[in-house]
């Protein structure tokens, strides 16, 4: 687990991603589909996110291009399939250096209860092959670190909205 991260598996193709952010959903829903929040927080410490287009509707197109420390890119992209604001994103995800075939069913869900709001996001991957290959590799450390970068701009979004009342 890292920074309140809790990663666990259901069946044989599914990873379900939980974390809990002292914020309300409709800022953790902007943070998740607008472009310049995007570009702030998502990946591991020192990759950056370059380029974000996100088509926010059914059938629209999402694209991010990040920037790694030795300059290395990586590329991930897919299409929304259900988006019920603030509470819901349902969307497919393909890399484009992909090791492995298919795509994977992305379902995000925000509950918020009192001043927090839990996120889980259910990956569903082609193939149990798949799942074992992505626990293989650093994701849990990368979505963490994403995570708290997350949990970061939140508080910083917050207290912008203060200073403006």
């Amino acid at each position: 687990m890292t920074e309140g991260l809790q990663v666990r598996t259901v069946g044989d193709r599914e990873i379900v991603l939980t974390r809990a952010f002292a914020a309300p959903a409709r800022l953790v829903f902007a943070a998740l589909t607008t472009p310049e929040l995007v570009k702030r927080w998502l990946g591991a410490r020192e990759w950056n996110v370059t380029d974000a287009q996100i088509d926010l509707r059914i059938g629209g197109a999402w694209r991010f291009v990040s920037r790694g420390p030795q300059g290395q890119t990586m590329a991930h992209g897919g299409v929304y399939r259900e988006i019920v604001t603030p509470t819901r994103l349902v969307y497919t995800e393909v890399f484009d250096d992909q090791s492995f075939p298919g795509e994977s069913l992305i379902t995000t869900v925000l509950v918020e209860a009192q001043a927090s709001t839990t996120m889980t996001t259910n990956v569903l991957l082609p193939a149990p092959k798949v799942r074992e290959y992505v626990l293989s590799t650093p994701m849990e450390r990368g979505v963490g670190h994403g995570y708290q970068r997350l949990d970061d701009l939140l508080r910083a979004l917050q207290g912008d909205e203060r200073d403006k009342l």
